[in-house]
């Protein structure tokens, strides 16, 4: 069975990620699980570039096994597209949702509903080895709440509305989430490329 490590140590987006994946037969291990103590900067200019860095670095160390990155955030129409690649930081403390989210509901303080449009976006790439790279972008558009609303998802989840649902991400099950998200999407993708692949 070949391993996967998921080079990340959060563990919400780890157990989305284990989630869609498990219908394949791969040992599916998170970054500290695998061994693996490093903090790769994410410098690029885009989610893409982020991911690519991460999966790159980690495989580097683990050759006998491929690695999946993904790099995501929240784009903001109104405000030029940030957060962007800066979301997990956007209040300047990393991963600190609750900032980040009192950060972007004062920047969008008296804007109308209609022009909070907003939308998730997420890369993801998958090291198999030096040859075998695939790459995959989901994204999923919506409106930034007024307030947030919901206690499921995390970072800015309670905050990202979805008219079809008429809900935020806070407010849906996981395991809609699963079927719509930005990841979700990007995973789908990503696993119709996996399905090709000799190792699955």
């Amino acid at each position: 069975m070949k391993n996967l490590i998921i080079a990340s140590n959060n563990k919400d987006k780890i157990r989305e990620i284990k989630e869609i994946l498990k219908k394949y037969k791969l040992n599916i291990m998170s970054q500290s699980e695998a061994g693996v103590h490093i903090e790769v900067e994410e410098d690029g200019k885009t989610f893409m570039e982020n991911a690519y860095k991460k999966a790159y670095e980690i495989w580097k160390l683990k050759k006998d096994s491929a690695v999946i990155a993904d790099d995501s955030g929240l784009m903001v129409d109104i405000l030029d597209g940030a957060p962007g690649v800066y979301s997990a930081r956007f209040a300047g403390e990393h991963g600190n949702s609750e900032k980040n989210n009192s950060k972007l509901l004062k920047l969008l303080e008296d804007v109308p509903f209609e022009k909070r449009k907003a939308k998730f976006v997420c890369a993801i790439i998958l090291v198999v080895n030096d040859k075998d790279i695939i790459r995959a972008q989901g994204e999923v558009e919506g409106y930034i709440a007024e307030e947030a609303r919901g206690k499921d998802g995390f970072g800015y989840d309670p905050l990202f509305y979805v008219p079809e649902y008429d809900k935020t991400f806070g407010e849906i099950t996981a395991s809609e989430k699963n079927t719509m998200s930005h990841r979700a999407i990007a995973l789908k993708k990503l696993s119709e490329e996996i399905s090709k692949l000799s190792w699955e």
